[in-house]
């Protein structure tokens, strides 16, 4: 779509009060995986609902990136009663996020989303969440340990088997992969028009592509951004994102 020499990818922000100010932040592992697997240039973007400000950014992007956070979609979203009030929220990316997806798609940007994005990805097609898979359901041991050093909590959990023929197979190679695993809450209720991609050892869906959306797209819950370089899949993600954006790039 651009002449530029090097793709961009925007990378959604989280606002977050700090000390009585407002700030939209991104977590620099995500810039680091972008910068340093893709051979794009991630630029970070405000959680402002603006609507012609926003399209305006779209236009000049060639991926666009829904990061992890350590916010939650609002339970209003999903039509649901916020069980526990101490659960980190982020309204104000709700609000962008929701306004964005479209748009995003419409426009057949690529579009990779990973942990809250895969959440957010779920919700905006008319699914639904558990507020806590330890709490609300079968599904145990996802989430991590706070108190635990970084690469503790990064560090492999589980597998997840990839559905065959599905994307995830195809970018990869292989039918399965262990990952990290640092989410406490998880899929209740596929979306519409979402096809699974991915579920972990105790069936929980881990990751799902948007059917008939004609740009790439991939939402996964788990981590891959989390030094790429150590995981031949989460190496495979990203150069394939970067490679969907280059070819976005040169469209006329």
């Amino acid at each position: 779509m651009s002449s530029k020499i090097t793709p961009l990818v925007g990378i959604v922000s989280c606002r977050r009060d700090q000390d009585g100010h407002y700030f939209h932040m991104v977590g620099e592992k995500y810039i680091k995986a972008i910068n340093d697997y893709t051979d794009c240039a991630g630029i970070l973007i405000p959680a402002i609902n603006d609507e012609l400000l926003n399209g305006s950014i779209l236009d000049k992007l060639d991926g666009f990136l829904l990061t992890g956070s350590l916010s939650n979609v609002h339970p209003d979203r999903y039509n649901a009663e916020l069980i526990d009030e101490q659960l980190m929220v982020d309204e104000s990316r709700d609000r962008f996020v929701f306004s964005m997806i479209d748009a995003i798609l419409e426009r057949e940007i690529p579009l990779f989303a990973i942990c809250r994005g895969f959440q957010e990805m779920n919700v905006a097609f008319g699914g639904t969440l558990y507020q806590d898979l330890d709490r609300d359901s079968s599904y145990k041991d996802h989430d991590f340990k706070r108190d635990d050093p970084l690469e503790i909590q990064y560090g492999v959990s589980h597998k997840v088997s990839f559905i065959n023929n599905g994307l995830l197979h195809q970018i990869t190679g292989v039918e399965s992969a262990e990952v990290n695993s640092l989410h406490a809450q998880g899929v209740q209720e596929l979306g519409h028009d979402l096809t699974v991609d991915a579920v972990s050892n105790d069936g929980l869906i881990e990751a799902f592509t948007v059917d008939g959306a004609q740009g790439f797209n991939l939402s996964v819950q788990w981590h891959p951004e989390w030094k790429p370089g150590t995981s031949s899949t989460s190496t495979s993600l990203f150069n394939y994102f970067g490679n969907a954006c280059k070819v976005f790039a040169k469209k006329p």
